[in-house]
């Protein structure tokens, strides 16, 4: 397996069925990342050390999903030169994940966190994609295949419902 140039983290392992859209997304994609459960709260001196040496081992793209406080995303962002993507998750104890997305999106100038939608994890992995495609060409073209595929999705779609609802006839 080749190393992991993607690392999806998490506060806790009960974040994992959100997280896992983003894992499916860069499996279509091909692309090897890593999913690891990494507690700003209950382990900061781990966090730390992820934050700062996820470059060395090959990291190129960071996807922090937290719920509830939600300090993840904005304190490994603090911690790495590497793009952060946010995920706010809507946990048990949240506020319908209201609390977790203005955690994640109100972050000070200098730490940008890219934030995603509640429990928007697949568009976490398709930034990634994005970002890792800049300079891959190969990635890039798969991209655009893809982005196609969704447009002639939605012109069926169209096609569809035009079809069933016409008026003529």
């Amino acid at each position: 397996m080749n190393s992991p140039q993607v690392s999806i983290i998490m506060g806790s392992s009960s974040d994992s069925p959100v997280m896992e859209g983003a894992a499916e997304l860069l499996n279509k994609f091909n692309i090897p990342f890593e999913m690891r459960v990494i507690s700003a709260h209950r382990s900061p001196e781990r966090m730390l050390a992820f934050a700062k040496e996820a470059h060395t081992r090959g990291i190129e793209v960071i996807i922090a999903g937290a719920g509830g406080a939600a300090h993840l995303p904005g304190m490994v962002a603090s911690l790495t030169h590497l793009p952060v993507i946010g995920v706010p998750v809507k946990s048990a104890k949240s506020i319908e994940g209201l609390d977790s997305l203005l955690s994640i999106v109100q972050m000070p100038a200098g730490i940008p966190v890219a934030t995603m939608a509640v429990d928007g994890s697949e568009n976490a992995g398709l930034l990634a994609v994005r970002i890792l495609a800049l300079k891959d060409a190969v990635l890039s073209s798969a991209l655009i295949k893809w982005q196609e595929a969704l447009l002639q999705k939605a012109a069926q779609q169209d096609e569809q419902l035009k079809q069933k609802f016409s008026s003529e006839g």
